[in-house]
């Protein structure tokens, strides 16, 4: 298959394609209305196609990626990880390029890897926004899901500046921050913020008993909202950054062992102690969260 697309040197006049139309999909299409050149989109459910159509979410969803890539100047996958990095695999056979393609996969590492393999005619770059919600699905998508968000963006070695300014303006475009770094350093940081969380909230169900409900009160149900996150998503993340999340594990596992000796020993002092830290460290840590 030809292309004879020329390279779009900016967003506003970028036909842009979206795999994948759940809720990161979806809201990114949203808040992108009006702002591109027109907006493609491509899901495998027929009842996710059905919304997309009724709710305006793109100017064209079909379930083929063969009928929506050769058109698309601006390519974005928005799907589980695996996905992802079968869809890499798949691009050069419907697209010859010129595109630019992104991702918003929440590991980096190996996406990036994949994406260096993208023949010289495409132009890859990461990307992943810090927002989202529990409940996946384009029910759930909204034109504001991005806004005040850190959105991690990520060039490789071989990224133009084209590439680079399509993207930030993008981000800019759903009201959300760029933050430019490397795959190490945002695989690292998300396995502490985001992975680990996950897998307290899993554990935290687990050992509760299911007679204890009549209790469950507004501490548990924020505690453990992440359980109900994709199974499908999440096991994604764990096969591909194993290794840093265990990392995380490990450094929470210390600071468990620290506390159950304190609560041992029945040292208030030391628990008080313990308690006010971590009431300072919560303050470093969410204080450029803050959403506008």
């Amino acid at each position: 298959m030809v292309n004879v697309l020329k390279a779009t040197e900016t967003l506003a006049e970028s036909q842009v394609a979206i795999v994948g139309l759940g809720m990161m999909g979806g809201s990114l299409a949203l808040a992108l209305r009006g702002r591109c050149g027109r907006l493609l989109g491509c899901d495998r459910d027929q009842e996710t196609l059905k919304l997309a159509r009724e709710r305006g979410v793109v100017d064209l969803a079909l379930p083929d990626l063969e009928a929506i890539l050769p058109h698309a100047d601006v390519i974005i996958l928005a799907t589980p990880i695996c996905t992802i990095l079968d869809l890499l695999r798949r691009i050069p056979a419907i697209h010859a390029g010129p595109a630019v393609v992104m991702d918003l996969g929440s590991t980096k590492s190996e996406i990036l890897r994949a994406m260096s393999e993208l023949p010289p005619t495409f132009d890859p770059i990461g990307g992943h926004p810090m927002c989202g919600r529990e409940t996946p699905g384009l029910e759930q998508a909204s034109a504001d899901l991005y806004r005040g968000a850190p959105f991690a963006l990520l060039p490789l070695s071989r990224t133009t500046v084209r590439a680079r300014s399509i993207a930030e303006t993008l981000v800019r475009a759903v009201n959300a921050k760029p933050l430019w770094m490397d795959p190490e350093t945002h695989d690292t940081w998300v396995a502490a913020t985001s992975h680990l969380p996950y897998l307290l909230a899993i554990a935290l169900v687990s050992a509760t008993p299911p007679e204890v409900s009549p209790l469950v009160g507004p501490g548990f149900q924020s505690a453990t909202r992440m359980a109900v996150s994709s199974p499908e998503m999440m096991a994604d993340i764990f096969v591909t950054n194993r290794t840093l999340v265990l990392e995380a594990v490990n450094r929470f596992a210390v600071q468990m062992e620290r506390i159950e000796a304190m609560i041992q020993e029945g040292d208030a002092k030391s628990l008080k102690e313990r308690f006010e830290a971590s009431i300072q460290q919560h303050d470093r840590l969410t204080s450029n969260r803050e959403r506008p």
